[in-house]
């Protein structure tokens, strides 16, 4: 029988959460767990820990918080816990060669994509704006690359139709438990082949900006129907209405035509708005400081005429 791989684990939002939780449920003894330090958050902006962090202390686990792993004394407390294996599920910090090379079977990598599609910080949204089928998760040897090094497992997930990031965001955390389980238990085997990325297929998964989230209504409906889930819930897709900035969370394109960001329609059944190839029956909107509303619960607050027309507008807080 293999010994038991001496685990830690690096990560910081509830999708790492979730891995975490998978390893601890299999059996694995987690040394010590690396996360953000605390933010500012909610209305009061006090500081809260992680996901992981939470989770991780509710387990009785060692908690470290460096705000870099430059230096020898912000990596003393890793080094100190001698890990077979690192795992890394949306961590939040570069791991420098330093790092990678400490743990004596080196970093494994949760990444939400099949790879070598979508690398980089984005792939959950990048997958449904671009209109994907399939996703996935990739268990990957970390290198120097960003999302570059070996792939070790990989499984796919269909996207949905009515998919949103956060619904696919909640099964991929699922899956990505499961195969880095499933990845520790062929490594601990000796079991666990690895496969070099392809020259072909690689996309990159660029950080949501808040910029993207002004509606340009001269795009196609079905692009910016992908994009209102693609944002959802950060940082949603807005447009501007008499001077107030206005949400739109939810939406299906309707064979009807008009100039770009024109109402062509407002009642019950949503509020229809011209775009530049088609149209979107929005569903579900929200003004300021107010929550999400179906579209004639929304009316009955805000009026909105046919005739009028949206501009690209600034997002707000909701």
């Amino acid at each position: 029988m293999n010994p038991p791989l001496r685990v830690a684990f690096a990560g910081t939002p509830e999708f790492a959460a979730r891995a975490l939780e998978s390893i601890l449920d299999a059996g694995y003894a987690v040394a010590l767990v690396l996360t953000q330090p605390d933010r500012p958050a909610g209305r009061g902006m006090k500081l809260t820990p992680s996901a992981v962090k939470q989770l991780a202390l509710a387990r009785g686990i060692e908690v470290d918080q460096p705000e870099k792993l430059r230096t020898d004394a912000q990596r003393a407390r890793l080094a100190a816990c001698a890990p077979d294996v690192l795992v890394v599920a949306a961590y939040g910090l570069i791991l420098p060669q330093a790092v990678l090379e400490l743990p004596r079977l080196g970093c494994l990598n949760i990444h939400a994509s099949l790879l070598p599609r979508w690398r980089g910080a984005a792939p959950i949204h990048r997958a449904i704006e671009a209109g994907d089928e399939v996703t996935g998760i990739t268990i990957m040897q970390m290198d120097a690359g960003l999302d570059t090094g070996p792939m070790l497992l990989h499984r796919a997930e269909p996207i949905l139709p009515t998919d949103t990031t956060a619904s696919l965001h909640d099964r991929l955390a699922l899956l990505g438990g499961a195969c880095i389980v499933d990845a520790l238990a062929a490594l601990a085997a000796g079991t666990l082949g690895a496969t070099p990325h392809p020259a072909d297929g690689v996309t990159y998964a660029a950080k949501i900006g808040r910029a993207e989230a002004t509606i340009d209504w001269t795009r196609p409906a079905v692009e910016l129907e992908r994009a209102m889930r693609a944002f959802d819930p950060f940082p949603g897709l807005a447009s501007s209405l008499r001077d107030t900035a206005i949400k739109f969370w939810s939406a299906q394109v309707v064979d009807a035509a008009g100039v770009a960001g024109t109402v062509l329609a407002a009642d019950d059944g949503g509020i229809v708005v011209a775009c530049g190839r088609g149209a979107l029956r929005c569903t579900v909107l929200q003004r300021p400081g107010s929550r999400r509303l179906p579209a004639g619960e929304f009316l009955r607050g805000f009026a909105v005429s046919v005739g009028e027309r949206f501009a690209a507008g600034a997002t707000h807080a909701a």
